[in-house]
């Protein structure tokens, strides 16, 4: 039985990866990185239905991903297991965000799963709570949960908020899935960049994605993408890929970017924010009485 609760959209963000640099290899194979979050006004919309009994169901295809490996049941029923809450949950979502394009969709939908299902079955957990919580479910889902712009550190976990500039950024969508497994595991990938401060990033250090040029060999789609938005400003790659990104001063000259590579690429326009969009939607939320 569904229960009467606020019909709210909920955005899950994408995130660039400004720099992204390892440092070193774990002992449990992970890898130390030194990276910069920043949030882009494009999100996936995810929509919550709150029902008596416990079930959480799914009301969207999500083709190729089976419910044991959708990130957005897990959150919900991993957040249901830790507080003991008996409500359940159907759970919509228009999907913009592309798999596998470094623009973190599958951990902000996680952080979005929540962050909304906190406020609605009222189990009262923290954002420090949530971020925590959200860490059994991926490297990248705490930093969507705190909604901040941020330097992160160790496996992208820890946190220090940071103000940035919030230019207007074009993201070229390459037709391709990127395995960050896959990448992670190159034997040629470097691992040894020298530890820089957030002082040093801020202060207009040299910095780059470790990822690009194992990437770039492994996909030439990608090579391709980062070749054409060159063009017009210089261009990276977030996370492991495949998107790359390129940062414009004023929207106009992103969308007229943009619009000249749309007869090759698929991409969008968007501008990058230093509060989340879900910060901001959940700063607004009122609880039902």
């Amino acid at each position: 039985m569904n229960i009467k609760s606020p019909v709210i959209d909920w955005p899950a963000p994408a995130k660039l990866n400004l720099f992204l640099h390892i440092t070193s290899r774990r002992d449990d194979g992970f890898h130390n990185l030194q990276t910069v979050f920043q949030f882009l006004d494009y999100a996936d919309t995810l929509r919550f239905s709150v029902r008596a009994g416990g079930a959480i169901r799914r009301a969207y295809n999500f083709p190729g991903v089976s419910e044991e490996n959708d990130l957005i049941l897990r959150a919900a029923r991993l957040l249901q297991r830790h507080t003991g809450v008996s409500l359940g949950a159907d759970i919509e979502l228009e999907k913009r965000l592309p798999l596998g394009g470094g623009l973190g969709g599958g951990s902000s939908d996680a952080a979005t799963t929540l962050i909304a299902l906190n406020a609605l079955w009222n189990t009262g957990l923290s954002l420090a709570a949530l971020a925590q919580l959200g860490l059994q479910l991926g490297a990248d889902v705490p930093v969507f949960v705190q909604g901040q712009a941020a330097w992160a550190e160790g496996v992208g976990e820890a946190l220090t908020p940071v103000e940035l500039p919030q230019p207007w950024f074009v993201v070229l969508i390459p037709s391709i899935c990127v395995s960050t497994a896959g990448i992670f595991a190159d034997p040629q990938l470097r691992r040894d960049c020298p530890a820089i401060t957030i002082r040093d990033f801020l202060a207009g250090a040299a910095v780059h994605n470790v990822c690009e040029p194992r990437v770039r060999a492994r996909y030439p789609e990608v090579d391709a993408a980062l070749v054409a938005l060159d063009a017009y400003a210089p261009a990276r790659m977030t996370g492991t890929g495949a998107c790359v990104f390129a940062a414009f001063e004023s929207e106009l000259a992103a969308r007229s970017a943009c619009s000249d590579l749309s007869a090759q690429w698929r991409g969008f326009v968007a501008q990058g924010v230093n509060l989340s969009p879900l910060r901001s939607c959940l700063d607004s939320f009122v609880a039902p009485a």
